[in-house]
């Protein structure tokens, strides 16, 4: 077993958490609530991420740099600034906004954007106002958005004018519960009768608005995942899940009041939203963010020029890193980079001994999930990594194995496994702050994740004597793409849209950059010819309703699919002969196929 040792911080930082057992031992969440103490009629996470900021010395503090795309007469990148007492005041005025509108209380606000400044203003104004905020990711295809947003039944959408244009005005009339489009940019003042123009807006009203009463289990954030079967799966999380947030900030990523942040998640992502949001902001320190997509020498540049400490990244762009080779990191120096962590995915052993070889530090990967809220298992700074680990519970998480369920087995018929590198399913103990407060409409799904104290994963996994926990993978099909998650049932049911596809079953296969990659197997209907140029048409009619992150990147055209007698597609089985594995028990595969 290779183990990297803890490398000292730049600067000689200490790590916030250095005693394992003695700080679970002292924890405890009424703590962190004292710390973070009372908010205006209960708990709002804008009024500890913005407000209670904005009358003492953080106020000129810089809350965020956007890295433009310009360069400066000495070369480097144009940066915009947002002081926290800026970031007040136009999070006021777009709480104005929605209060001028009509939109209040428990609304629901979608939130289309890129990593521009109004995003981030977007969200906190509608959290302040005390709506449930959805941000989406806004590489999605209309039909992604369009499903997203009729489950969540928004109010209020806030998008750009090219967004709008190229992702909405198509499934407008589909969304009969939206009642107020907010357009950012482009030439003309809106795109059309029913929407407003955000700049417009925001003129018309001041900053001076009070919060929005809200109590710790008011809904503030609804984040949607993946599931194998039917639609996306809408995870509700509360306001008093900013306990989470700023405790794993503190713990997992070692945030300290000198820092400068960078978090490379797009917030349409559970992570982007939890750290590359709310939690650096929590602790009154700069986050530095980028609009654009991954380039390696930009990134580079980046971590240079912003003099970032603490990088919160995702294990396809370390692979996609290091793939660019050590020489164009060595072209640059980043001597304040003390910590560097990852989310999304498994991280391969080698990518934690290359960044200590070539950035100085081992990365350090975490784990948790859309319906975690926050980290809850983690390598953290102060202490040994075994590579390839998802590390272990953070203080205030308590977690085990448990024996696998069968299909079939209802979720109380689990057992806590006790012994070492037995492989099961990963289990939390109910009860940290951040912990989803069930799925929107489907509150049957949700029980079903309960087993007594214990919320069930779906990860499989092991943990071993020294108390690390090891991921194995999925208990279901979901597909981790680049951090992504994605449900096959959606992608199969787009294909199936088109006329040639009888039916479609898409799995992940195992890719070394972006951990898998979706790809569907097509029966076709009477009357079409299996060839490229079919292939070809599959793919972007796939492509532009789904939209690139999602859409399969290949295609193989096969007789028939395997099913179970029941009637449903064993992607298991697909997999297996995709990838030349043991078929295991085929004994409910449908006769005859």
């Amino acid at each position: 077993m290779t183990i990297v040792s803890h490398i000292p911080a730049a600067g000689g930082t200490t790590p916030n958490f250095t005693d394992y057992d003695g700080e679970r031992a002292r924890f405890s969440w009424a703590a962190v609530d004292r710390e973070l103490g009372a908010a205006p009629g209960g708990c709002n996470i804008a009024h500890y991420a913005v407000d209670r900021h904005l009358h003492g010395p953080l106020a000129d503090h810089c809350a965020f740099r956007f890295v433009g795309s310009g360069e400066s007469a000495t070369g480097s990148f144009v940066t915009e600034r947002l002081t926290f007492a800026e970031l007040g005041s136009r999070v006021r005025r777009f709480t104005n906004v929605l209060r001028a509108l009509g939109v209040g209380k428990g609304d629901r606000v979608f939130v289309i954007l890129g990593r521009i400044p109004e995003m981030y203003i977007a969200i906190l104004g509608a959290l302040r106002n005390g709506c449930v905020v959805s941000p989406l990711f806004s590489a999605f295809g209309p039909e992604p958005l369009a499903t997203r947003i009729r489950l969540g039944a928004g109010q209020m959408l806030v998008t750009t004018d090219s967004l709008y244009r190229r992702r909405i005005a198509s499934i407008r009339s589909d969304l009969p519960t939206l009642r107020h489009v907010l357009v950012i940019g482009g030439t003309d003042a809106a795109p059309s009768s029913d929407t407003v123009d955000f700049a417009t807006a925001m003129s018309q009203v001041d900053d001076v608005a009070d919060i929005t009463p809200t109590s710790r289990d008011d809904p503030a954030l609804l984040h949607f995942t993946s599931g194998t079967t039917g639609t996306p799966k809408g995870a509700i999380h509360v306001h008093g899940a900013v306990a989470t947030h700023f405790a794993t900030g503190r713990y997992a990523l070692d945030l300290h009041p000198t820092d400068t942040f960078w978090c490379t998640a797009d917030p349409g992502w559970v992570t982007g939203t939890s750290y590359g949001v709310i939690t650096p902001l929590l602790h009154g320190i700069t986050s530095v963010v980028d609009p654009a997509e991954f380039d390696a020498e930009r990134w580079y540049r980046i971590l240079a020029e912003q003099a970032v400490t603490v990088w919160y990244t995702a294990p396809t762009a370390i692979r996609m890193l290091m793939k660019a080779g050590p020489d164009l990191a060595r072209t640059y120096a980043f001597p304040r980079l003390r910590f560097v962590a990852s989310v999304g995915e498994p991280l391969n052993p080698d990518a934690v001994i290359w960044g200590r070889d070539v950035l100085g530090h081992p990365v350090h990967d975490n784990w948790w999930q859309t319906e975690t809220g926050g980290i809850m298992i983690a390598n953290t700074p102060g202490f040994d990594i075994k590579p390839g680990s998802m590390g272990r519970p953070l203080p205030g998480v308590d977690a085990c194995i448990v024996a696998p369920r069968r299909d079939g087995d209802e979720a109380r018929d689990v057992t806590v496994v006790d012994a070492s590198d037995t492989e099961g399913e990963l289990a939390l103990r109910r009860g940290w702050p951040s912990m989803f407060r069930g799925y929107l409409n489907n509150d049957e799904r949700y029980r079903r994740c309960f087993a007594g104290d214990w919320y069930l994963t779906g990860d499989l996994a092991k943990r071993d004597e020294d108390g690390y926990f090891w991921f194995v993978g999925r208990a279901d099909d979901v597909i981790k793409s680049a951090g992504h998650l994605i449900g096959p049932f959606e992608v199969e049911n787009v294909l199936m849209q088109h006329p040639a596809v009888a039916e479609a079953g898409v799995i992940g296969v195992p890719d070394e950059t972006v951990g898998d990659i979706v790809k569907a197997f097509v029966s076709l209907s009477a009357g079409w010819t299996a060839d490229d140029a079919l292939r070809r048409e599959l793919l972007a009619h796939a492509r532009t309703r789904l939209g690139a992150a999602v859409a399969p990147k290949s295609i193989d055209f096969v007789d028939t699919l395997p099913h179970t007698r029941s009637g449903k597609i064993m992607r298991r089985l697909l997999k297996a002969r995709e990838l030349g594995l043991p078929e295991g028990d085929t004994s409910t595969l449908e006769a005859g196929r």
